[in-house]
């Protein structure tokens, strides 16, 4: 067989190799399983069994992630400071010189601000509006209270913890995102980024995607998404400033994807994936040791059943790359969180 025979084979080495994770630059794990707000826009809050990740759990893999050169390791879930073992894993992954990042609420940061300041290398808080909106939208009282309570412990402990808010947009806070500016401001925040709420997924504990009825509480209808699209117009005017020193995230054309989102959801333009090869270069492992490409995507296997380098370049988890054409794949198309880093082994 000549090799350019070979080379056209769908399952050849030459074509598979591109596909296999030989680095792994950024891990994100669910460390607990719940959560401790009541969002509409999530259904995480609904879960009742707990689970948590374990440096049990991880311990059988460290060896692999440093084969892979794991260099970022993320804290999502679910609320990672309601898990009891959060400050060992962290503290297992700075003793291998790994960046951690933590996602949170901020509902509980204070009383965690000791480990928060110690152990995490960055901080990104959830923020959706000025503290009445913000409470309203969590379902919990005083949240915006709580959350300046836990950023200013951390700051109190570590004054150089670089603390940043993220804001995801929806239908009761589109009409208010210049407002988010000054109560970024007020909780002293480092930066404040903008996402679209994700409708249209299985992720974020649903096991079957949301009727349009339930998508409707969350997603706008016509009209407001023609006010969304004023809103991101004015905010743009109005804190070009902010844009241009990074404290808002987003530049103009990333702020106008958010209102193009909710405009494919409802039929009114063709969905566009974003630029993005975040399943060869992160997995996310969720509290019972699920493991996904990314936050959208099937699971590929389990760290309860194998190696996390096995479980990545199986022959499942192989092909799964190698089939998934991001520019024209339905999940890929409606994400709102993609990500593209740049590394050797990377395809796309």
């Amino acid at each position: 067989m000549s090799s350019a025979t070979l080379a056209a084979r769908p399952d050849s080495p030459d074509t598979l190799a591109p596909h296999y994770v030989r680095e792994l630059p950024i891990l994100v794990l669910f460390p607990h399983s719940r959560c401790n707000c009541r969002c509409v826009m999530c259904d995480i809050w609904r879960i009742r069994q707990v689970r948590e990740l374990t440096t049990a759990d991880l311990e059988p893999h460290l060896a692999g992630l440093r084969q892979l050169r794991v260099r970022w390791v993320v804290f999502s879930g679910g609320e990672p400071l309601m898990a009891s073992h959060l400050p060992a894993l962290a503290r297992k992954f700075r003793d291998e010189g790994i960046r951690t990042t933590l996602l949170t609420t901020g509902l509980i940061l204070a009383q965690h601000a000791d480990a928060v300041a110690e152990l995490m290398d960055d901080v990104i808080v959830s923020l959706d509006g000025p503290a009445e909106l913000h409470d309203r939208i969590r379902g919990v009282p005083r949240a915006f209270e709580r959350l300046k309570q836990g950023i200013d412990a951390c700051r109190q402990r570590r004054a150089s913890l670089p603390i940043h808010g993220r804001c995801t947009v929806q239908k009761e806070n589109f009409r208010q995102l210049r407002a988010l500016i000054p109560a970024a401001r007020e909780l002293q925040l480092d930066s404040l980024s903008f996402l679209a709420a994700d409708v249209t997924s299985e992720a974020f504990n649903r096991p079957v995607r949301w009727t349009e009825g339930r998508a409707s509480h969350v997603a706008l209808d016509a009209a407001e998404a023609d006010e969304l699209e004023t809103e991101i117009e004015a905010l743009i005017r109005q804190y070009n400033r902010e844009m241009h020193s990074g404290f808002i995230r987003e530049d103009p054309e990333k702020l106008r994807r958010i209102a193009r989102h909710f405009r494919c959801h409802l039929g009114q333009l063709v969905p566009l994936a974003p630029h993005c090869n975040a399943p060869w270069v992160s997995a996310v492992i969720e509290a019972d040791g699920t493991v996904r490409p990314c936050f959208f995507h099937r699971p590929v296997g389990n760290i309860q059943e194998g190696p996390l380098a096995e479980i990545l370049n199986s022959s499942e988890a192989v092909r799964f790359r190698r089939q998934l054409d991001v520019a024209h794949n339905e999940i890929c198309q409606r994400c709102v969180c993609s990500l593209f880093l740049e590394v050797e082994h990377a395809n796309r």
